[in-house]
């Protein structure tokens, strides 16, 4: 899904961009009344804050798409109503939000061939990045990032079966291009057996569903305490892409039943970069002692 939607970002960036410098655009998606500037359209990977943290929670799991203006001017003032909205930039957005939704509830097995072909493209620039991250951290830690990167790769090729049956050559080849390049430049070798709180697996308690904070409230502050909840290490944690709040939204989100602590330890390090087990086991378990988890 993401990478279905950051192609037709790409695609507007372009047209917009086309559109602003001159030249001929089929779709410059600009309204009367709004701006003819481009389209600049940053792709983020992740994105912690906002109503969509509810939908995307571990407990709901629903694949969503985020889009924001940023900076914006106006925003949780007395000036955020709709006339401070610039139609055309309401139009961009409207326009990558349905075209994502149309396209897939449409998709059917005639399009899996231009999906993989996007995929292809999608999963060498990942691993370019990944590449590129490998070389500032510890071996230890760059095997738990390739780890997660191939294992995602291979998430997101099942993932297009959920919305059209593949054909085994389409599979076979798309899959054969992932072992080639996790041979190529490492696979990250076999999970270490973890020890002690790292080796403990969580599940996600049937209530109470959805993120530990939403403006202002703080679930996590008001069952286990003001001073106990700032002792935590992990929520005010500065990683190499990330604060405090992305790593616990994440390590939630990441305790699916199967994840040992130190799995979860290495997805944050994967996506954010390195955070020590020890924050990470912390964090957890006072979230089991007050009913969010259980072993």
């Amino acid at each position: 899904m993401n990478d279905v939607v950051e192609t037709i970002a790409e695609y507007v960036n372009a047209q917009t961009l086309a559109h602003a410098s001159g030249e001929m655009a089929t779709y410059p998606l600009t309204a009367p009344e709004g701006g003819k500037e481009p389209l600049l359209a940053h792709l983020d990977e992740f994105s912690p804050g906002s109503d969509h943290v509810v939908l995307t929670d571990g407990a709901f799991r629903i694949p969503s798409i985020y889009l924001n203006d940023w900076p914006d001017r106006y925003i949780h003032t007395d000036r955020d109503v709709p006339a401070n909205i610039d139609p055309t930039k309401l139009k961009r957005a409207g326009f990558i939000g349905a075209s994502a939704a149309w396209y897939l509830a449409n998709f059917t097995d005639t399009d899996d061939e231009a999906v993989l072909g996007v995929l292809s493209q999608k999963r060498l620039e990942r691993t370019a990045r990944m590449l590129g991250r490998s070389a500032a951290l510890s071996s230890e830690d760059a095997a738990a990032l390739a780890r997660n990167h191939w294992g995602y790769e291979r998430a997101v090729l099942d993932s297009v079966a959920k919305f059209a049956p593949m054909t085994a050559s389409q599979r076979n080849a798309a899959a054969l291009q992932i072992d080639r390049l996790a041979q190529l430049y490492g696979d990250g070798g076999k999970v270490p057996a973890a020890q002690g709180v790292a080796a403990v697996v969580y599940h996600r308690s049937a209530n109470p569903k959805g993120p530990m904070s939403v403006f202002g409230y703080d679930y996590l502050v008001d069952h286990f305490g003001k001073a106990q909840t700032s002792a935590l290490a992990l929520p005010a944690f500065k990683g190499l892409r990330a604060e405090g709040e992305s790593y616990t939204i994440e390590a939630l989100n990441f305790v699916d039943g199967r994840r040992t602590v130190q799995a979860i330890r290495d997805s944050l390090t994967a996506e954010f970069g390195p955070v020590p087990v020890a924050d990470v086991a912390e964090y957890l378990s006072a979230l089991e002692k007050i009913g969010v988890l259980h072993r």
